[in-house]
Order: C-alpha cells, then sequence, then structure tokens
C-alpha cells in the first residue's frame, strides 16, 4: 500500500512537471522569440511563473497532506524554487556556451526548433530530479516533536 501512494504521488509529481513544463516552455518561447529577451532574462521569467503554478498544485494536488504546514515550510519551498531557477539558468547558460542557441535543429508545423528549446529539456530534466526530491522534503517533513532529555542523572 506504502508502494502504490508513493507511486501515485511520483505519477502526480510527473503530470505537475510536465503542466508547469508548458507553461514554462511557451513562456521562454514568446519572451525570447516574439518580445526579444535574452534568452536567460526568458529563461528565469518563465521559470519564476511555473513555479508558482507548481507551489500550488504540490499543496493542493501532489503531496496530499502537505498545505498543513506553516509558512517555514513555504519559505523553505521559495528557497529550494531559487536554488532550482540557480541551477536551471547555470544549466542553460553552460549549453548555451557549449551547444549554442541559435542553430535550428528542425522544423516543425513550420516552426523552427532551436538549440536554446534542446537545451532548456536538458535543463529541465536534470533539475526536475531537485525539485521532486528537495520539494517532497520540505513539504511532506513531519514535525516532531522535541525530545525530552532523557539521560537519568547518576
Amino acid at each position: 500500500m506504502l508502494k502504490n501512494k508513493k507511486l501515485g504521488e511520483i505519477v502526480r509529481f510527473v503530470l505537475t512537471g510536465g503542466i508547469c513544463f508548458l507553461v514554462e516552455f511557451i513562456l521562454l518561447v514568446l519572451l525570447r522569440d516574439m518580445a526579444g529577451f535574452p534568452t536567460l532574462l526568458a529563461n528565469a521569467i518563465g521559470f519564476t511563473v511555473s513555479v508558482i503554478v507548481n507551489y500550488f498544485l504540490c499543496l493542493l494536488w501532489v503531496f496530499q497532506g502537505a498545505s498543513k504546514g506553516g509558512s517555514g515550510r513555504q519559505a523553505a519551498f521559495f528557497l529550494t524554487s531559487v536554488i532550482g531557477l540557480g541551477l536551471n539558468e547555470l544549466i542553460m547558460f553552460l549549453l548555451g556556451i557549449f551547444l549554442g542557441e541559435d542553430g535550428i535543429l528542425f522544423t516543425f508545423a513550420g516552426r523552427n526548433v532551436s538549440m536554446y528549446m534542446l537545451n532548456k529539456v536538458i535543463a529541465t530534466l536534470v533539475v526536475m530530479i531537485w525539485n521532486y526530491y528537495s520539494k517532497r522534503a520540505v513539504l511532506m517533513k513531519t514535525m516532531r516533536p522535541v525530545a525530552e532529555n532523557t539521560h537519568k542523572e547518576q
């Protein structure tokens, strides 16, 4: 039963991540290609918006019972997200240097698929692992009562 609960949680997390990835990716493409933002700025904005969506989906659907946490958990959730943003930006930056951003990989439905899009997919896969473990630890951490002094005086 515990395995089924964990599997369900992972499936919900992956579905939520897919939704948030679409939000993030669409914003990246719109801001970069349509509005002319630099790639890393467009990436940061898309990531930030997707974190907000992710937070509410994680509380309401993925990690059931997590909404009982206080403001400390919320702060920790956002701290893990800031670290995730840093990782995402670093990976995008490095991949942009080594693989480039503007090369056309192929054309799909009349739209060019550029190298920065592949870079984004790679960065997202790496950061997804960080997000699952860090957010689960933050949102599902059980509050343990402070242990009383059990040492006997001799």
